[in-house]
């Protein structure tokens, strides 16, 4: 092999790395996460301007608010690889494979805890920012240090974290805060425990190994099958308080009727199924959570945007 192409092999093999590399910094922010702060992010923002906000405000917000929530993630995976290792779902992440070591990973999420920070401080407003630094303490402090391995109601008070996101994109728009913003916020909250406890009915036996008492495995099936009818109906619930606070029109009316009687009727089903003693099918309600609460909010952005 001449000099010259044993030269293309190292730069080929060094881009490979790197790029391999920059994947792994990636996955560390749960990017299918982010994908959920766009969707209730921006169309807060919608509503609370009562139109489009000015495209640049919206840009800066979602950059902050997905630097953020990359933040909270990053430092997840840093202080639970030693349960990432045991559990089949979390095997391949970067920490657990060696592709981004503890101290990189570490050195990362702070950066973009301070970065997201100084960021909506600069470009959205000090609420904002306050907001987004409180999220990221609760993620990782309170759930993820205190209440994940320590108590099976973890994910309902963990998951106030990810209620944030609605009160940023109203800040950052008003510069205060209202009834609205912290209806949805509830509204996220009783969201939480219907869309996760499903999924922790899937991977019972993983999180029964390594000692994570989430709900979904430390209770039988028609006991979780109950929780999450209950959830589901406080959620649907709580959508219907925002049509005369904010006030909403005919299409979010609609939506909000439509698709929660759908979400709860799927969350009838998997109770239904766990009390016959059948497959109670527990990922046909995770991803129907997740569809509801994405045309929920697609019709929170559409609403003010039509005049009825």
């Amino acid at each position: 092999m001449d000099i010259s192409t044993t030269s293309h092999v190292i730069a080929t093999t060094d881009r490979r790395s790197v790029g391999r590399t920059l994947r792994a910094y990636v996955a560390l922010t749960k990017p299918r996460v982010l994908e959920l702060l766009l969707v209730t992010t921006v169309p807060v923002m919608i509503l609370a301007q009562g139109g489009l906000p000015n495209l640049w405000l919206i840009f800066a917000t979602v950059i902050g608010g997905s630097l953020s929530a990359g933040s909270a993630a990053a430092f997840n995976m840093y202080l639970d690889r030693d349960i990432d290792a045991h559990m089949q779902r979390t095997e391949n992440r970067p920490l657990v494979t060696g592709e981004v070591s503890p101290r990189g990973a570490l050195t990362f999420a702070w950066t973009l805890a301070v970065v997201s920070t100084v960021w909506l401080w600069a470009f959205t407003n000090p609420l904002a920012a306050a907001l987004s630094a409180a999220a990221i303490f609760f993620y990782v402090v309170i759930y993820t240090m205190i209440l994940k391995r320590r108590t099976e109601q973890n994910i309902v008070w963990g998951g106030i974290a990810g209620c944030f996101p609605v009160l940023i994109g109203w800040s950052a728009v008003t510069g205060s805060l209202s009834w609205a913003p912290f209806i949805l916020f509830a509204l996220v909250f009783l969201w939480t425990p219907p869309h996760y406890w499903p999924l922790s009915m899937k991977y019972a036996a993983q999180y029964d190994g390594v000692d994570v008492p989430m709900l979904g495995a430390t209770r039988s099936g028609s006991q979780v099958g109950l929780q999450v009818i209950l959830y589901a109906w406080a959620t649907v619930a709580c959508s219907l308080l925002l049509i005369p606070v904010a006030p909403m029109g005919l299409v979010y009316t609609v939506s909000a009727l439509v698709f929660g009687g759908w979400f709860i009727y799927e969350s009838h089903r998997l109770y239904s199924r766990a009390v016959r003693g059948g497959e109670p099918r527990p990922m046909r309600v995770f991803h129907a959570s997740i569809t509801y609460l994405t045309l929920l909010f697609v019709a929170i952005a559409v609403d003010p945007l039509l005049p009825f």
